[in-house]
């Protein structure tokens, strides 16, 4: 591991926009420079040349010796994702392993990343600060990230959303449809907001990465040759899980049920308490807008056409 001093200036900024916000990144080293822009050519950021307005989100990735201190008065919580959340009213600080993500809300949000070691190439831990610092900024300006794929029926804007975990079938249910001749907006991480009642999703990370091996180790990462589309409205919602039956088998869930999955899929909801609320009124709108599907994923998924025909009801 690469140990880096901070440096006072920045070594190199961008600016990057998603869905009308503007983003401010900045850092202290070249190399981390580097790592940086080859991640975002990868999420579905647009680099801005010319900024005519302030950002909305300023976000500094600083490598150094020591982290900052966290202090002790914090309320403190473990996250699913591995890591503990400390929280200070709109505030608060995200400590995973030798990273810590610090937010502080007002105009523009400001979010400092600090890293003790420069990761490895192949380590996912800048991906993974990185991808916190985005999001968490992003929530307050109303676009709310979830672990999930998206597609999109063709001939039409209806959005099919596949909700799951890590190994949960997503990225080969989206490949299958996308294979099928669906339009794709991302096979894992989607950004929703809600407009005069209606909630849209867009595609936040543009590549596919398929596990090419049981333990989730290795993943075969590609852009489908397929068409990528902006943004969708959802109307399916399918929580996905695998088993080891032949067959897959799909139950559809009431309006209380596809909410209760989609609280226990959005843990932000109620970890980030200054924007919970806004939070919550946006998924409760993709209940009431989505039909719920609970899918019991069998071998048969793999067959062609197997999943554009699965989802025929739709």
């Amino acid at each position: 591991m690469k140990v880096i001093q901070v440096f006072d200036r920045p070594a190199s900024s961008a600016f990057y926009s998603v869905a009308g916000r503007l983003l401010f990144i900045e850092s202290n080293d070249l190399e981390l420079c580097d790592r940086l822009q080859q991640l975002f050519s990868g999420w579905q950021l647009t680099p801005v040349s010319t900024p005519q307005r302030s950002p909305d989100v300023r976000i500094s990735f600083k490598c150094s010796e020591s982290l900052p201190t966290i202090p002790r008065d914090l309320n403190c919580f473990e996250i699913a994702e591995g890591g503990k959340c400390y929280t200070d009213g709109p505030d608060f600080q995200l400590a995973i392993g030798k990273a810590l993500v610090q937010l502080k809300n007002g105009s523009p949000v400001a979010v400092t990343v600090w890293l003790k070691e420069l990761p490895e190439a192949e380590d996912p831990l800048l991906a993974r600060v990185g991808s916190f610092a985005v999001c968490a900024a992003l929530r307050r300006y109303g676009l709310f990230d979830l672990h999930s794929a998206g597609v999109v029926k063709p001939d039409s804007d209806m959005g099919v959303v596949i909700v799951g975990p890590s190994g949960s079938g997503k990225s080969t249910l989206a490949v299958q449809l996308v294979r099928s001749g669906w339009p794709y907006l991302s096979d894992d991480e989607l950004l929703l907001s809600l407009a005069d009642g209606l909630v849209e999703a867009r595609g936040f990370r543009s590549f596919f990465a398929v596990s090419t091996d049981k333990s989730e180790r290795l993943k075969h990462c590609f852009e489908p040759d397929a068409q990528r589309e902006e943004k969708a409205v959802p109307r399916v919602l399918l929580f996905t899980r695998l088993s080891n039956d032949k067959n897959s088998k799909v139950n559809k869930l009431t309006q209380a049920e596809t909410m209760t999955r989609l609280l226990r899929a959005c843990p932000w909801a109620t970890y980030d308490t200054a924007i919970a609320g806004a939070n919550l009124e946006l998924l409760s709108a993709l209940a009431r807008q989505a039909n719920g599907f609970d899918l019991s994923a069998g071998r048969d998924l793999l067959e062609p056409d197997f999943a554009a025909n699965l989802l025929s009801f739709s």
